[in-house]
């Protein structure tokens, strides 16, 4: 696939590490460019080809739209596009509840935005909490408060987390199975774009 699985697993992933378990989806997806020039080179993620050159029929989505249902009985929407201009990593998410809200930007990585509905009336709002204290995950090892870690920074948490699973004799998190459970709900979202209905995840588990 295209956005959907390149983009779209990572919003799923985070998801189900924050809300929980999805049971069921919908989805729509579109491929507005139905064919560009066949590639001449490639660089990492990006190729080169000649407009004058041979033309190919696209295959993958550049954008899908889904809705889940959680075990928990939350609602979410998913979007996972890559005709967005202006947007260079918005890897976002609002999750609201009775008692507030809160909500992310990759692009704005060391920030978490927060409401609470039990604030005075005169000072109700989102209010901006920079993530750089020691009393956060990760970060008493870092710099001093307000000196913001980078991009690179969640690869060492990453590689932090498996040397001290291997330590403590247990799984990482996340693992295998997480990955198995992210391409469930990826299929899910496929079978249902193509098939036109609610999918329930269980479908698809053998």
């Amino acid at each position: 696939s295209g956005s959907h699985g390149d983009l779209g697993a990572h919003l799923i992933d985070l998801a189900r590490y924050l809300v929980g378990e999805i049971n069921e989806v919908v989805g729509m997806n579109e491929t507005f460019v139905k064919e560009r020039p066949i590639a001449e080179s490639m660089t990492g993620l990006s190729a080169q080809g000649n407009t004058d050159g041979p033309m190919g029929e696209v295959t993958v989505d550049d954008a899908t739209l889904f809705m889940a249902r959680f075990a928990s009985g939350a609602l979410g929407s998913f979007e996972a596009s890559r005709f967005a201009a202006g947007h260079r990593c918005t890897n976002a998410f609002e999750i609201n509840g009775s008692k507030g809200s809160v909500r992310f930007d990759f692009e704005r990585m060391n920030e978490l935005e927060v409401y609470f509905t039990d604030d005075a009336d005169d000072v109700q709002g989102f209010r901006r909490v920079l993530a750089t204290d020691p009393a956060h995950d990760y970060m008493d090892a870092w710099w001093p408060p307000g000196h913001t870690i980078g991009f690179e920074h969640t690869f060492i948490h990453e590689i932090l987390e498996l040397m001290d699973a291997i330590h403590d004799d247990r799984q990482p998190e996340p693992n295998f199975v997480d990955g198995i459970k992210c391409q469930e709900i990826l299929e899910a979202v496929d079978v249902s774009i193509a098939e036109r209905r609610w999918v329930s995840i269980s479908e698809l588990q053998v």
